[in-house]
């Protein structure tokens, strides 16, 4: 698989250090305008024929747009010729990402990845306004995060949300953001892909992305994917940089879909933080060829390679594969449980049982059907919550 670059960069931000053009800014340079886009700009094509030209998406959403200053202290490590006496040191590190209003109430939404670790958050409008943001609550299992300011409400433009399940490949979208530290910058592209996974900063899958080819570069995380019809549909987040260890943009970036967005906000504005379901199995796919190879009694499942205890499928009986086998390389654990459906639909894949877990909630059950040898098994399974 290509690397993925959080599109923040390091460190949750774009540190603000010596730079030249083709990196970050100095503190005390002057920082460079956005080019907009001519009044002649093409308009993008959208499935509901609301169509807006670029600029015309550009002057209605750049005012909601924020960039975002973090500045955290980390310790350096102590000078190692003054011996005994060499101590470590603090320093304080500045990074920088991208954000956007979604209500009066001061409320902006940005990946959590850009404010980690952060001791000062201080978010910039396009007037120039700088204020200090205070941290609401942050999703790593989404890479998300709430930041609110205090600040009149006829200040804010808060962008208008869509709906992420009517995203088509092909769609026409623009993003907004702070690559290198230029401010609210607008670049063009199409939907590439949809339903990618992305990983998550605590490991966990991110489902449902969209991918697509809209330059985002270090700086943009946050920001806004926005559709032909004005209407916000993803926050930008990562980029593929290939195996060439480039960390610029590629014409492949990710966006986490804003159907996500706007039930983690709500939740972590209402009680700070996100609740997760959560099934408590690692699972592993197996094809028609390795079933072949050990009798198994279907040729498509998910072997159970690990259940964590007190899970609610360990509490369900669930069983994980003791036996362990190699084949072309690839490990297996056998004589476990293989899953074969989950509420009524095949599993054949860790996607399949991701999405199923992922459209419930902690407490909802789940009905697994698996084998165990050759007897087929129901189980009726708890969710509950990611820890």
């Amino acid at each position: 698989a290509a690397p993925l670059l959080i599109a923040a960069a390091m460190g949750g931000g774009v540190a603000l250090a010596g730079a030249e053009v083709t990196g970050a800014l100095d503190d005390d340079s002057d920082t460079i305008e956005a080019v907009r886009a001519p009044e002649t700009s093409a308009p993008a094509a959208f499935a509901d024929n609301a169509r807006l030209s670029i600029n015309e998406i550009y002057r209605q959403s750049a005012p909601g747009v924020v960039q975002i200053t973090t500045t955290s202290v980390r310790e350096a490590p102590a000078d190692p010729f003054l011996g005994q006496l060499g101590f470590p040191q603090q320093q304080r590190q500045q990074a920088l990402g991208s954000g956007f209003v979604i209500d009066k109430s001061g409320h902006i939404v940005t990946n959590s990845h850009v404010v980690e670790g952060a001791q000062e958050i201080e978010v910039s409008f396009s007037n120039r306004d700088s204020v200090k943001a205070r941290l609401v609550g942050e999703d790593r299992s989404t890479d998300l995060a709430v930041l609110k300011v205090d600040v009149d409400a006829r200040a804010l433009t808060p962008l208008r949300l869509g709906d992420s399940d009517l995203v088509r490949v092909g769609n026409s979208v623009v993003a907004i953001g702070n690559p290198l530290g230029l401010e609210r910058s607008v670049t063009a592209g199409i939907v590439s892909a949809l339903h990618r996974p992305l990983t998550a900063p605590n490991q966990f899958t991110i489902d449902d992305v969209i991918q697509t080819d809209a330059a985002i570069n270090s700086g943009n995380s946050g920001g806004p994917l926005i559709a032909a019809n004005g209407k916000v549909i993803g926050v930008n987040t990562a980029i593929a940089t290939g195996n060439t260890g480039a960390r610029g943009n590629i014409g492949i970036g990710f966006a986490v879909p804003v159907n996500t967005v706007r039930d983690v906000a709500s939740q972590l504005i209402e009680r700070g933080r996100v609740e997760h379901p959560f099934l408590g199995v690692v699972a592993q796919p197996i094809d028609k060829e390795i079933a072949d190879v050990f009798n198994l009694p279907v040729e498509q499942g998910l072997l159970v390679v690990r259940v964590i205890e007190g899970s609610g499928a360990d509490k369900a009986g669930l069983r994980a594969g003791t036996t362990e086998v190699v084949v072309a390389g690839e490990s297996y654990l056998l004589g476990g449980d293989i899953i074969v459906e989950i509420d009524g639909e095949p599993a054949t894949t860790a996607e399949d049982l991701r999405e199923a877990v992922s459209a419930k909630k902690p407490g909802d059950k789940i009905d697994i059907e698996a084998y165990r040898g050759d007897d087929r098994r129901s189980f009726e399974v708890t969710l509950g919550r990611q820890p």
